[in-house]
């Protein structure tokens, strides 16, 4: 087999490994928690205009701001590079 398979195999039995809960020798990126109400105002937006801005349901927003969800996946991704960037995101988002 070639070279590139065997590191493929090799990454594959790693992962099947770690999400059985094993303990592996991996980096696992896990973004940090976002306060989100203190986030939106840094920026100077609204509710109303983040939800708008980012495609963020207001209901999910608000749920957020109040504690009762936490974003998790993609949603906490966004957040914490506008969080980082926010210029820079609101740039490549909205030229």
């Amino acid at each position: 087999m070639s070279e590139a398979f065997d590191s493929i195999k090799s990454g594959l039995k790693e992962a099947i490994t770690f999400a059985e809960g094993k303990d592996i020798a991996a980096r696992v990126f896990s973004p940090a928690e976002i306060n989100v109400r203190a986030l939106r105002q840094n920026i100077g937006m609204t509710q109303v205009e983040f939800a708008a801005f980012f495609g963020i349901s207001i209901n999910t927003l608000r749920h957020w701001e109040k504690g009762d969800r936490i974003p998790r996946g993609p949603a906490l991704v966004l957040l914490n590079l506008i969080h980082k960037e926010p210029q820079t995101i609101l740039k490549v988002l909205y030229r």
